[in-house]
């Protein structure tokens, strides 16, 4: 028998599109010679949904197109996720299901059985989960149906950190367990499980340990695309009941892999990216799917000269096209003139449209008009902060004009200390590198680079982007490292205190300079109101600022000490 794992990229709430990629997949499959396609969870819906799901007409919508999809389904059965009704006296009212479309009808549904709630998934809001395991018979074969979550349980301890925060076990459930005593021969997942880098070496690593335990072959496919901050990496793949690798679909596009049963070794097998690699690609993908999902076709950012623009302009060539992205230097009577000439020079490396607008008119004017109500006061980061919020204003107004959208350039390290001004850099519709720590900035403008010099034999951002201090250029002679401590240094503290939810002392200990600790920690908790009204970022680490790491913003929690 021959099975497929169609591997698509579904737009949240496009239910008619959906349905359309869904059969064409399905007869693409038939004529591979597949008697059965398997798509991702909600692939009907797109995933997350969100509150989409607590409208009764999207619902409604979802069980229409399922009936129309089951006439598309003579020669190859296919197996699709969607929302479907609870039709229980008590729970919620949904639940997270897999339909079987079999001989052109709707032969069964079945349910999601364990649903997280962490991180950035919410599921439990919507979601009735399944009172038991679920097995399918088909041409012969007994299929046990997983979803996602299904096949993670008793994995949190070792998946600490990449995952989610949590130190246990979530479930005394063992979904797997049930299924190899209730005599599956083979486990079906259907996911959407987001990319995080490293994420699916580990995926490997556990989906390969559960086969060699159980004794059971494994096929898993997984949703791909940006919706929203999350960006679905794909990497479908099989595994024998030895827990060898036997298939594995491309990452970060579309796909359809076709895995023969009965001759496993004649299955495709792609090598995916890892490191910087993926998140360079991951970036790509995220920021190509958010501007078509939102229905823009072109993007605008500042130029400053500087390493963090000089990566987002890349990646925005790479992901949409040089004749779709914008840069504008807009320089100050503080802009150096190297900044300049490599803000000039990077958009000619990369063919992007450049415009220069020059802020002093704006900037002085400001100043002028604010000179009764600051007369008193000695200049302070105030007037530096001007500067910012004149760009963002020029870069909204080429947003309006042009129907641009507007991309931010702050990365991670920034965005945590707070080293980043409201309704000025900040000022955008997509923070591209928020979830991108400075230190990673300056991988992936080196790993660009490289990929450069491999197909163009030229390197795209200019060698002084990479090397010189960086500045943010709002005074006289100022560098990063004037307000924050070294790049390397503060990225290891933040790894430590955001995404592994490490004390002060803890870090300290760790071999950490203390004063410097207790002044990052004041910096990242004091700042929760800007991160609050920032654009939404990719995540691409463990931990992302967003919806997925929910601080309140009135609070001043400091550790207990005895009176």
């Amino acid at each position: 028998m021959k099975i497929a794992l169609a591997q698509i990229n579904p737009t949240v709430g496009d239910i008619i599109a959906n349905t359309a990629k869904i059969r064409k997949f399905t007869y693409q499959a038939a004529r591979e010679g597949a008697q059965l396609v398997i798509f991702p969870e909600l692939a009907l819906t797109g995933y997350p949904p969100k509150d989409l799901l607590l409208k009764p007409q999207f619902i409604d919508d979802s069980q229409t197109a399922l009936t129309d999809l089951a006439q598309c389904c003579a020669d190859c059965a296919s197996l699709v996720g969607l929302p479907c009704r609870h039709r229980g006296p008590t729970g919620r009212d949904l639940h997270n299901a897999v339909a079987l479309l079999n001989n052109q009808k709707i032969e069964s549904v079945y349910y999601k059985l364990l649903l997280p709630t962490y991180d950035v998934f919410d599921e439990s809001r919507y979601f009735e989960p399944a009172r038991s395991q679920q097995i399918v018979n088909f041409h012969g074969k007994k299929l046990g149906l997983t979803i996602c979550e299904d096949i993670w349980a008793q994995s949190q301890p070792q998946s600490q950190h990449l995952l989610h925060p949590h130190s246990r076990n979530l479930y005394e459930t063992k979904p797997l367990a049930d299924l190899a005593a209730a005599g599956a021969d083979i486990v079906i997942n259907v996911s959407a499980s987001p990319f995080v880098l490293g994420k699916h070496d580990f995926r490997c690593e556990l989906f390969s340990r559960q086969c060699r335990h159980y004794q059971m072959p494994l096929l898993y496919v997984n949703q791909i695309g940006g919706n929203d901050e999350l960006i679905f990496d794909g990497n479908s793949c099989a595994f024998d009941s030895d827990g060898t690798l036997i298939a594995q679909a491309k990452d970060f596009t579309e796909d359809l892999l076709i895995i023969d049963l009965d001759n496993p070794s004649s299955s495709r097998c792609e090598s995916p990216r890892r490191d910087i690699e993926s998140i360079q690609h991951a970036l790509v993908l995220g920021l190509r799917d958010y501007v078509r999902k939102c229905r823009f076709q072109s993007v605008v950012l500042g130029l400053s000269g500087g390493i963090d623009s000089a990566v987002t302009a890349a990646l925005a060539a790479q992901a949409l096209g040089p004749e779709n992205v914008t840069g504008v230097a807009m320089p100050s009577r503080y802009s150096s003139d190297h900044s300049l000439a490599d803000a000039e020079q990077l958009a000619k490396n990369l063919g992007i449209g450049y415009l220069t607008i020059p802020i002093e008119p704006a900037h002085a004017a400001l100043e002028t008009m604010l000179a009764p109500a600051f007369a008193e006061c000695s200049p302070d980061i105030t007037e530096e902060n001007l500067q910012a919020r004149v760009r963002g204003n020029l870069l909204m107004a080429l947003s309006n004009k042009f129907n641009h959208l507007v991309l931010t350039t702050g990365n991670k390290s920034e965005l945590a200390v707070g080293y980043c001004t409201l309704y000025g850099d900040m000022a955008g519709g997509l923070a591209l590198i928020s979830d991108v720590p400075k230190t990673m900035v300056y991988q992936l403008a080196r790993q660009i680079n490289q990929d450069s010099l491999l197909s163009h034999n030229r390197e795209l951002i200019p060698a002084s982007t990479i090397t010189k201090p960086p500045s943010a250029e709002l005074r006289l002679d100022q560098v990063d490292q004037d307000s924050l401590p070294p790049y390397d240094e503060l990225d290891e503290i933040l790894q430590r205190y955001v995404e592994q939810e490490q004390s002060a002392a803890r870090i300290t200990a760790a071999g950490f300079d203390a004063q410097t600790v207790q002044r990052v920690i004041n910096l990242v908790d004091h700042n929760e109101y800007k991160r609050k009204q920032a654009a939404p970022g990719l995540k691409v680490t463990s931990r992302a600022f967003g919806f997925g790491r929910r601080l309140p913003i009135a609070q001043n929690y400091q550790p207990y000490k005895k009176p």
